[in-house]
């Protein structure tokens, strides 16, 4: 089996990668969870037994990337000039929906991301997320259930993250 040179793949689909480590990791952090994604595709490239869907490996690299970089962001100590005296509540909602999908659970925000950031159909969403497309259909329909819920937005309504 030949793997067209990594450049070319690189080429190809920076965009979408770029696309889902926005989505996933929000614009601040989502250059650097894209670099992660790349060196981490970088490294696995050669040991790659087939190039089917070489697309759908490199976003599934990247919801894990962004995935990732979530748990270390929640685990990081954040810079106060003061300790308050009491517990302070959590911030409001911005209203931006990006950021609402980013606080869902974890598989349904990388479903979303892929099925709206990248415009992934749910077969190649169910092969990076390693379930049925079912599931995928599944995964996807409760994170915008979720979404209307949270913003008060009728079933018929769409939701489009």
């Amino acid at each position: 089996m030949v793997l067209p040179p990594f450049q070319e793949l690189v080429d190809r689909h920076w965009r979408d990668v770029a696309r889902v480590c926005a989505a996933l990791a929000g614009p601040n952090d989502a250059d650097d969870v894209a670099q992660q994604a790349w060196l981490r595709a970088l490294r696995a490239y050669p040991e790659l037994k087939h190039a089917r869907n070489l697309r759908g490996w490199l976003l599934s690299i990247a919801a894990n990337a962004a995935t990732d970089s979530h748990r270390d962001r929640a685990r990081r100590p954040v810079p106060v000039e003061r300790l308050p005296d009491r517990a302070v509540s959590a911030p409001e909602p911005d209203g931006d929906l990006w950021q609402r999908v980013r606080a869902l659970p974890e598989r349904q925000r990388i479903a979303l991301a892929l099925r709206y950031g990248a415009d992934l159909t749910h077969r190649d969403i169910a092969a990076a997320l390693g379930c049925s497309e079912a599931m995928s259909r599944r995964l996807v329909s409760d994170g915008l259930a979720a979404l209307r819920t949270e913003l008060g937005t009728e079933p018929h309504e769409e939701v489009r993250p």
